[in-house]
């Protein structure tokens, strides 16, 4: 038999692509490998209708399908005189791929393109590539669909050099033409210092990636412990309102058991008084009865026989009346549920405060690649100033505050605070009722000898190391008196600046940057720290050394 008169695709199945396999042959007459069309079919099972792939004849019910042993003795015999399947359909080339420049009619898909011939070629034409002495030496690439760029347009060469006076590729002919005296090297050695650049440019982005992996995973790590921590204080705080709610329940349910108490005991009370009441009108009735009956007597005899028993029922009347009290009874109990209803939503709207402070200052410190700059003249500071009061419930009892709570003056007399928890108690400070946070600035008019300060909310208020401005962990203290100290952590800084009444505080809270200024036609910068803030930072103000002594809040809007 001739084999170029048989059309291969004749001998493949239409399911696998490939050459039969054990052919069978159903009623109409294609045919296919028994496994694929056996897998076909019991896909169709359940409908319990089979069909051709090709024809799409049906068929009730599924066929008996035996082995066609001619056609597989032809297709045994086929193979062997080297007939190979064609091609499946992802063999050959589509619109996006590149095709093979030697095959005709439909193109299959090339595997290599070749630098040298820039042609593109299937695994078939690329043979000689491999096998013939010419082409062994050629260099085989990646399939291209851009190889006619390798053309110089001018001269139609192929393009092996590269001009860097002109940064472009061009031929042999361009070297000598129009780039003739230019700085050119071969195509390969600029690929060579190209690709080191590259490998350097590499290098750097895998490092960022790197980073940018690890910063990724602090902030995962961020997230699980923001999740944790609300998770276990929003637990906590339910346990917390859950305790406070029964206890709220067992006072109420005192305080109405209590009234309830006393209010049967007053009712049992004047219950019974009012029976005897009752009843001593029954007695005054009946006696009263008896002397309108003595008075209606005709018989004088008899009238003054009776009279003498009867005239002692009528002797003087009781006087006395019942005194009842204004209708109030249980109002002071009303009252005193009132004053602690007050107190309770005065404690529950301060702690309230500080829990939405706290909820919403939860603050992921994030390194910044390219920080804001600090500002420099005090025009670009006051771009970040902000108001600022001082806490009348912090100050401590010999602290005058005056002008709108700005100032602050010491005084060898005690003023009249009311008692509270936040009120320094050894030292004469007091902080500002505003919490700071992202980039704040404000300047301090000071005489005498006084402290400058931020601090923690949770800084102590009483003890010596535990509250004093700068000799903790929750504090820092610029010390301004002839001279200046900075405080921090216990450690003393001798500071050195130019003498000013007038301090700046610059203070960026997610950078941890904390700057003191010296203020007057110029500002110099006195003290700087770099840190991590944890918690918003309270501006505070420390009044020590001598009566008169005073620091005030500027007003700078």
């Amino acid at each position: 038999m001739d084999q170029n008169l048989l059309d291969r695709e004749r001998f493949c199945c239409s399911i696998c692509l490939d050459l039969l396999q054990d052919p069978v042959a159903v009623p109409c007459g294609h045919s296919y490998c028994m496994n694929c069309i056996k897998s076909h079919w019991d896909g169709e099972d359940e409908k319990r209708v089979y069909s051709c792939p090709q024809c799409r004849q049906v068929f009730t019910p599924r066929p008996v399908l035996g082995k066609n042993t001619m056609l597989a003795d032809l297709v045994e015999e086929l193979k062997k005189t080297g007939l190979q399947a064609a091609p499946a359909d992802h063999c050959y080339a589509g619109p996006e791929d590149v095709a093979c420049d030697v095959c005709t009619g439909r193109k299959l898909r090339a595997s290599k393109s070749c630098l040298q011939c820039l042609a593109s070629y299937c695994e078939k034409h690329l043979q000689p590539h491999f096998e013939a002495a010419p082409f062994k030496k050629h260099k085989l690439g990646e399939p291209s669909k851009k190889l006619q760029e390798n053309i110089c347009s001018r001269h139609d060469e192929v393009m092996k050099m590269f001009c860097r006076t002109d940064q472009q590729s061009i031929c042999y002919l361009c070297l000598m033409d129009e780039h003739k005296g230019h700085d050119t090297v071969s195509a390969a050695a600029e690929r060579t210092e190209r690709q080191r650049e590259l490998e350097g440019s590499r290098l750097n982005i895998q490092q960022r990636i790197q980073d940018r992996e690890k910063d990724v995973k602090l902030l995962q790590q961020e997230v699980e412990a923001i999740n944790g921590s609300a998770d276990k204080a929003v637990e906590h705080s339910e346990e917390m309102f859950t305790e406070l709610i029964r206890l709220m329940e067992k006072r109420r349910s005192d305080v109405k058991q209590q009234v309830r108490s006393q209010q049967e005991t007053e009712v049992s009370r004047v219950k019974e008084f009012q029976e005897k009441l009752e009843q001593e009108i029954t007695e005054l009735k009946r006696r009263d009865a008896e002397l309108q009956k003595l008075a209606h007597t005709e018989d004088h005899n008899q009238f003054l026989q009776d009279y003498p028993s009867l005239s002692g029922l009528s002797g003087p009347a009781d006087s006395s009346r019942i005194k009842t009290h204004p209708l109030r009874y249980f109002e002071d109990v009303t009252a005193a549920v009132s004053g602690v209803r007050d107190k309770l939503q005065d404690v529950l709207r301060e702690g309230w405060t500080n829990i939405s402070q706290t909820g919403t200052e939860v603050d992921i410190l994030l390194s910044q690649p390219r920080p804001e700059p600090e500002p420099k003249t005090r025009a670009e500071f006051l771009k970040y100033s902000c108001d600022i009061t001082l806490d009348p419930n912090t100050a401590y009892t010999e602290l005058l505050l005056s002008d709108g709570n700005r100032k602050a003056t010491f005084m060898f007399k005690h003023q009249y605070y009311s008692r509270h928890p936040d009120r320094f108690t050894d030292y004469e400070q007091v902080l500002s009722g505003e919490g700071l946070t992202g980039r704040c600035y404000w300047e301090v008019e000071w005489r005498g000898g006084v402290s400058v300060a931020v601090a923690y909310k949770n800084i102590s208020r009483a003890g010596d190391s535990e509250c004093l401005f700068g000799r903790n962990d929750k504090s820092w203290s610029l010390n301004c008196s002839n001279r200046y100290n900075f405080w921090s952590n216990n450690v003393q800084t001798p500071v050195s600046g130019p003498q000013s009444s007038r301090v700046g505080v610059y203070l960026d809270h997610r950078a941890g940057i904390l700057s003191f200024y010296s203020v007057s036609k110029t500002m110099t910068l006195l003290h700087r720290v770099q840190t991590t803030f944890t918690q918003p930072l309270h501006a505070g103000l420390g009044i020590y050394w001598s009566l008169g002594s005073s620091a005030e809040l500027c007003k700078l809007k």
